[in-house]
């Protein structure tokens, strides 16, 4: 592929996975949760880009590396939204929706664009039917 072309694609990856980001952000923000959609699209986009750097910007190393630091790092982020207090959990859902987030922005990173819609969709879905009381 030309390099223009290259950086064109990446610059799409990245712009999909905050547009990703934003779709799942968008849920949260709507019930008033602290992760809202400034942090899902930023979350998703610095997955993607960082996914994005270990492929073409070190093309001899292994880049599956980055992306379990991505991972772990994302994590550790994510731990430090879960509170406990008066015997209850709060923010669990929110963390486990950054790290989905920051899956799919990965997913949009690698060029895997079916799977990161496909898996943002599912996600919405999720939140939005399994949230309704039964």
């Amino acid at each position: 592929m030309p390099e223009n072309l290259l950086w064109l694609e990446c610059l799409l990856r990245i712009l999909l996975a905050i547009a990703l980001g934003v779709a799942l952000g968008l849920e949260r923000q709507l019930r008033l949760k602290v992760a809202g959609i400034r942090t899902h699209a930023v979350v998703s986009a610095g997955a993607c880009l960082f996914v994005i750097v270990s492929i073409y910007g070190f093309p001899d190393s292994d880049a599956s590396r980055v992306a379990a630091q991505v991972v772990s790092g994302i994590g550790f982020i994510g731990a430090g939204m879960i509170l406990h207090r008066q015997n209850a959990v709060h923010g669990l859902t929110s963390a486990a929706g950054i790290w989905l987030t920051a899956a799919i922005g990965m997913a949009a990173g690698a060029g895997m664009y079916i799977v990161s819609a496909g898996a943002t969709a599912l996600i919405i879905l999720i939140q939005l039917f399994l949230h309704l009381p039964i």
